[in-house]
């Protein structure tokens, strides 16, 4: 059975809601962050040399980069559904937003939640910073428009990626409304709430 191990308020959380999704069975092994500083645990150091969270582990394989576990598990245990057929340009579009979640949109969001501990010595980043995360936000917001997912008519691995960014934006969110409605969407699908149900409180840290 595939293992995952889920540290709280991370990007875990990804991975439970698409195993739910799918209804897949899985060992869910939970790690707390540390107070007052929320590190991970010393204990995921044994697990994979990073030290960091998600983690999932099928027999003989360990994925520890959460885009690379969405893909393993999707082509795995997937039986054909959220991915479109290789070659098609929905395909490439799929590929395109899997990649630009970390890639791009995930860093501005990381270094204003670092240079805001920095206090007055940040302040010649924040312009900058600021203007990267709304760049990234008004694109993801125009590119959905009206739909419900970012490729085609279903949902894919691509929302399963995205969904962390708009969380992680936190109250940055709001004046993209295209993407406060997706947001709340998928919240309420039955199979995001069974992963919270099952993960514990998930409360991003965002700035």
């Amino acid at each position: 059975m595939l293992k995952l191990h889920h540290l709280n308020n991370s990007r875990s959380q990804r991975i439970m809601w698409l195993l739910e999704e799918l209804g897949t069975p899985y060992e869910l092994v939970k790690y707390q962050r540390g107070t007052p500083v929320p590190l991970a645990p010393p204990e995921l150091k044994a697990v994979h040399p990073l030290g960091k969270s998600p983690v999932i582990e099928d027999g003989d394989i360990k994925i520890a980069e959460s885009g690379a576990e969405v893909e393993y598990i999707i082509d795995t245990y997937g039986n054909g559904k959220f991915k479109p057929k290789p070659g098609t340009k929905e395909y490439w579009q799929y590929i395109e937003w899997i990649q630009f979640a970390e890639g791009s949109a995930m860093l501005p969001l990381m270094l204003a939640l670092y240079t805001s501990m920095l206090g007055d010595g940040a302040a010649p980043l924040k312009p900058r910073v600021d203007s990267e995360i709304d760049n990234h936000l008004s694109f993801m917001d125009k590119s959905l428009g009206g739909n419900d997912f970012f490729v085609g008519n279903t949902l894919t691995g691509a929302d399963i990626m995205l969904i962390f960014v708009c969380e992680a934006a936190g109250t940055r969110l709001e004046p993209y409304k295209n993407l406060v409605r997706y947001r709340d969407a998928i919240h309420a699908r039955p199979a995001y709430k069974r992963s919270i149900e099952k993960g514990g409180p998930y409360a991003l840290m965002s700035r």
